[in-house]
C-alpha cells in the first residue's frame, strides 16, 4: 500500500514537472489607456494582429485599461476586446480606480472581477488589483485581494507548483503594502512577478523575486505600439515585443524560472518601520485596533458610543466607541466610499451600488433608501435634518433625513462628485471631478456661483479637497498646485497663487480661530495661511519634514493640536500656534483617511487597509 502511495505520489509530481517543461506562449498587453487620444485604436489594432497569432495561449491585461475608468471608457474597452479569440484575464490599474466615476464597481461587473487565478501547464498564475481606490495614494494591494489571496492559497496547498504573479505596479515602495504581497508569495514557488505602469519594458529584482515591467501598448511617438510576448520554456521566461501587424521583434530579456526557496530561505528584508511608536509613548497612546478584512476608503460617523464607517465590500458597520467591537452590519450593493454622516438616530451615506442610504444608527436597520441613476461616492453633510449630497450622475441633491425625501436636486454638475459638501451662509459649496465648482442655495439648490480653474485635465480638478469657508471666503487646493481665494458670496478670485516652496495638493483644514488655513504640501509640509490678508500670506512653517506625500484626506484641529494625516499611515499631532511637532504615530503603511475627534484627548483614525484605531493624546492642561 505505501509503495502505491508513493508510486501514485511520483507519477503526480512527474506529470507537474511535465507540464511546467511543456512550451507556452501568452501575450502581456498593459496601459492601454482607452479615452485618451490614441488608446482606442492601439488596442484595436492589438486584437486585430493577436487574433492572427496561432501559438498563443492566452492574453493578459495587466491595468490602466482606460483612462478614468469612466462607464463609458470601460464600455469601449470591453467592446474592443470581445473581439479577441483567446482567453482573457484582467487586473485593473490606477487610472481605472482612482478616478473611477463608479467607484471601481463598473470595472468589476464589466470584466467580472478584479482578481484572477487559474492554472496552466504545471504553473499557476495569480493577479491582483493595484489601486489607489479613489483616494490619491501610492498604489495598493486592496486588504479584500490580499484575504482573497491566502484563501486561494489555502485551497491550493501545493507549494511546488511554479506560481507566476500579476500586479499593474512593480512590486516595491510604489506599493504601500507591497511587503504584505510579498510575504504572501514567498510562501509559494513564486518565480515571476509582472507589472505595467511604468510604460516601459524593464527588469527588476523584488526580494529575489524577478521582475519584468511590461511596456504600454499605446504608439506614444511611435506609429503604431506593441506588446509583450512571453514564451515559457527550457525553464525560462523570454520576452519579445510585438509590433502589431508589423513584426516581432529579438528577445529583449530572459528570466530563468526558479524555486528560490523562499518558504526555507528566510532571508530578512527591510520592512515598514514602525519604530516611531516608541518615541512618544508620553504623548500618544493605542486603546484600541479593529482589523477590517476590506478596505477602508472613507471617514468615520459618531453616534452616542458607536462608531460608523464603510468598506469596499459594501459593508457599512457600527463599532463600540471603547471596545471597537462590530456591533451591526448593513451591506449595501456596491463598495462605499461615502463617509456617513448622523442626524438625530438616522445614519446617511451613499453607495456605488447607485442608492443613497438612510439606516437606524443604534441597529444598522434600512430606514429608506433613494435610487440615483449612478454610483453615489461622495460623502453628506446635514444642517436642520437636510442631507446634501453629491453623485456620479450629475445630481447633487438635498434630502430630508427624518423622512428620506428629496427636497430638490440640482442637475448641471460637470462631472462627478466624491468629496464632502461645505455649508456656509446658505450656500452648499463643493467641487467636481470636471472642473466644476459649485455653489447652491440651501434652500432651493438654485445656482448662486460656480467657478472653473480653466484646466482642461480633469485629473486638476479641485474636487477631492473638503472646501474651507470663513471671513466671507471660500478656500480650495488642487492638484494643479494653486491654491486660491473666492468670494464666498459671488465665487470671484480674491487671490490665486501657486508657489515653488509650498507645493499644495488636496489636503486642508482650519484652525479654531478661524484666523488661518492649514495647508499640506507635496513635500510633507504643513503652512498656516492667513484667512484675511489679499494673497497668499504664510502665518508659519511647520517643523514636519515628511516624506514626498499625496494623502487628499482634510487636515483636523483637537484642542491646541493640529491632525496632520499622511500616505504611509503616519499620523502626527502639532502645534497650532507655531507647527511645532507634538508626536507622531504610525497605524499601519497605508494612507489615512479622514480623522474623528472625539473630545480634546481621543481621536479615531482609520487607515485605507482596513485599520481602525482610538488614540488616546495625553496633553498639558
Amino acid at each position: 500500500m505505501i509503495r502505491l502511495i508513493l508510486f501514485v505520489s511520483s507519477l503526480f509530481l512527474f506529470v507537474e514537472i511535465s507540464f511546467a517543461q511543456q512550451k507556452f506562449k501568452f501575450a502581456q498587453v498593459t496601459d492601454t489607456h482607452v479615452g485618451g487620444s490614441t488608446g482606442a485604436d492601439d488596442l484595436r489594432r492589438t486584437v486585430m494582429d493577436l487574433n492572427r497569432q496561432t501559438d498563443i495561449d492566452f492574453v493578459i491585461l495587466s491595468g490602466d485599461i482606460t483612462e478614468f475608468g469612466s462607464d463609458d471608457e470601460l464600455a469601449l474597452a470591453k467592446r474592443i476586446l470581445d473581439s479577441l479569440n483567446l482567453p482573457l484575464y484582467v487586473v485593473p490599474g490606477n487610472h481605472d480606480s482612482n478616478w473611477s466615476e463608479s467607484g471601481a464597481n463598473t470595472f468589476r461587473s464589466v470584466f467580472g472581477n478584479e482578481t484572477f487565478f487559474f492554472r496552466h501547464k504545471g504553473y499557476m498564475f495569480m493577479g491582483t488589483t493595484s489601486g489607489p481606490n479613489m483616494r490619491m495614494s501610492p498604489g495598493q494591494v486592496p486588504r479584500e485581494n490580499l484575504v482573497w489571496m491566502d484563501s486561494v492559497f489555502k485551497a491550493n496547498p501545493d507549494t511546488n507548483t511554479p506560481l507566476i504573479y500579476i500586479n499593474h505596479y512593480p512590486q516595491d515602495s510604489s506599493l504601500n503594502n507591497w511587503n504584505e504581497a510579498i510575504d504572501r508569495l514567498k510562501t509559494r514557488n513564486v518565480q515571476l512577478a509582472m507589472c505595467g505602469h511604468g510604460h516601459n519594458n524593464s527588469v527588476y529584482d523584488w526580494e529575489g523575486i524577478p521582475g519584468v515591467m511590461g511596456r504600454s501598448n499605446l504608439r506614444a511617438k511611435d506609429s503604431v505600439g506593441g506588446y509583450n510576448i512571453i514564451t515559457i520554456e527550457n525553464g525560462s521566461a523570454s520576452y519579445r515585443v510585438r509590433r502589431p501587424l508589423l513584426k516581432t521583434e529579438e528577445i529583449w530579456t530572459r528570466v530563468p524560472l526558479l524555486n528560490h526557496q523562499f518558504a526555507t530561505n528566510k532571508k530578512s528584508y527591510k520592512r515598514p518601520d514602525y519604530s516611531i511608536n516608541n518615541r512618544f509613548t508620553d504623548k500618544v497612546s493605542v486603546a484600541w485596533k479593529f482589523q477590517d478584512d476590506a478596505d477602508l476608503g472613507v471617514g468615520l460617523g459618531i453616534y452616542k458610543n458607536l462608531i460608523i464607517t464603510g468598506n469596499t465590500k459594501g459593508d457599512v458597520y457600527a463599532l463600540d466607541e471603547s471596545s471597537g467591537k462590530k456591533v451591526w452590519n448593513f451591506t449595501t450593493g456596491g463598495k462605499v466610499y461615502s463617509t456617513p454622516t448622523v442626524w438625530k438616530d438616522v445614519v446617511v451615506f451613499g453607495s456605488s451600488d447607485s442608492y443613497i442610504y438612510g439606516l437606524n444608527a443604534q441597529t444598522g436597520r434600512l430606514n429608506w433608501k433613494i435610487k440615483t441613476a449612478k454610483a453615489v461616492l461622495g460623502s453628506p453633510v446635514v444642517n436642520d435634518g437636510i442631507a446634501f449630497i453629491g453623485g456620479s450622475d450629475g445630481v447633487f441633491r438635498a434630502i430630508e433625513v427624518a423622512s428620506g425625501k428629496i427636497k430638490w436636486q440640482f442637475d448641471q454638475v460637470d462631472g462627478y462628485v466624491s468629496a464632502k459638501p461645505t455649508i456656509y451662509k446658505n450656500l452648499v459649496i463643493f467641487g467636481s471631478w470636471g472642473n466644476g465648482f459649485y455653489a447652491l442655495d440651501e434652500k432651493n439648490g438654485k445656482l448662486v456661483w460656480s467657478w472653473d480653474n480653466g484646466h482642461k485635465n480633469r485629473m486638476f480638478s479641485a474636487a477631492a479637497c473638503y472646501p474651507v469657508a470663513v471671513k466671507g471666503r471660500v478656500f480650495i487646493v488642487a492638484p494643479d498646485r494653486y491654491m486660491t481665494c473666492l468670494d464666498a458670496k459671488t465665487g470671484t478670485v480674491i487671490w490665486r497663487e501657486k508657489k515653488d516652496n509650498i507645493r499644495v495638493r488636496e489636503s486642508m483644514g482650519m484652525s479654531k480661530d478661524g484666523t488661518l488655513i492649514y495647508v499640506k504640501t507635496m513635500d510633507g509640509n504643513v503652512f498656516g495661511v492667513s484667512t484675511s490678508a489679499d494673497h497668499m500670506d504664510v502665518a508659519w512653517e511647520s517643523e514636519l519634514k515628511l516624506p514626498y506625500e499625496l494623502t487628499p484626506s482634510a487636515i483636523e484641529t483637537c484642542d491646541r493640536q493640529v491632525l496632520v494625516p499622511s500616505h504611509s499611515g503616519l499620523v502626527t499631532g502639532i502645534s497650532s500656534s507655531d507647527g511645532a511637532v507634538i508626536w507622531q504615530y504610525k497605524i499601519s503603511n497605508c494612507m489615512v483617511n479622514p480623522i474623528a475627534v472625539l473630545n480634546k484627548k481621543e481621536i479615531l483614525v482609520s487607515t485605507m487597509d482596513g485599520v481602525i484605531s482610538k488614540l488616546i493624546l495625553q496633553i498639558d492642561e
